[in-house]
C-alpha cells in the first residue's frame, strides 16, 4: 500500500521532471487507448477526431467573395448557392481546426467526408460533390476533383464531419512537426 501512496503522490503532487514526463505519458495512454476508442465507439466510427493538416477546404474570403470564385463548377454540377448554403461547413474549414467525424452511412451531396486513399499518407477529408455507386469529393479551396477524389468506395470514408473546433489541431500539427524534425535529425 506504501507504494501507491508513493506512486500517487509522485504523480500527482510532485513537481519534478520525471514526474511531468510521467503525466504526459499517461495523459496520451488515457486519450489513445480509453477516451478516442469510447467517443469513436458513441459516435460510430474509427476516427472521432480529426486536425486539418491541409489549405483544401479554406475559402479564405466571405462566402460571397468565394462562391463567386467558385460557383461555375459547383453549378456544372446542379449545386445552387442556395444548396450549399444549406450544407455544413458552408463556409470551410482551415489549417489547425479539429473536426469532430460521426459514422457516414447515409450520405448526401456537401457533406464533408473523411476518407482514406492510398496515394496520401493522411486521411483526406473534403466535401461529397458527385453520388453515385461510388463518391467524388473536392476541397472547397481546390479548382477541380482531383485523380485521388473520384470514384471513392463507401469502405474507405470513415467519417463525415459534424463539429469544428478552430485551432485546436495545431496541438498536434506542431507535435507531429517536432516528431518528424526529431526522426530527420535521429536518421541523419
Amino acid at each position: 500500500m506504501s507504494f501507491l501512496k508513493k506512486l500517487w503522490h509522485f504523480i500527482w503532487h510532485e513537481d519534478s521532471i520525471a514526474s511531468w514526463i510521467v503525466n504526459i505519458i499517461l495523459a496520451i495512454i488515457i486519450v489513445k487507448f480509453i477516451f478516442y476508442p469510447v467517443l469513436g465507439f458513441f459516435l460510430g466510427t474509427s476516427f472521432p477526431i480529426v486536425a486539418v493538416v491541409s489549405e483544401s477546404m479554406e475559402h479564405n474570403l466571405n462566402f460571397e467573395n468565394w462562391w463567386s470564385s467558385n460557383n461555375q463548377f459547383y453549378e456544372s454540377l446542379n449545386i445552387t448557392k442556395e444548396e450549399f448554403l444549406t450544407y455544413r461547413f458552408k463556409n470551410g474549414f482551415n489549417k489547425g481546426d479539429i473536426i469532430i467525424l460521426t459514422g457516414a452511412k447515409d450520405i448526401k451531396r456537401g457533406d464533408v467526408l473523411v476518407y482514406l486513399s492510398s496515394q496520401h499518407s493522411n486521411p483526406i477529408i473534403h466535401r461529397a460533390v458527385i453520388i453515385n455507386d461510388k463518391i467524388s469529393t473536392k476541397g472547397d479551396n481546390v479548382a477541380g476533383i482531383q485523380e485521388f477524389e473520384k470514384n471513392i468506395s463507401r469502405n474507405s470514408i470513415v467519417g463525415r464531419g459534424l463539429v469544428k473546433i478552430p485551432l485546436l489541431g495545431y496541438i498536434k500539427l506542431i507535435f507531429t512537426s517536432i516528431i518528424g524534425g526529431l526522426k530527420n535529425v535521429i536518421l541523419s
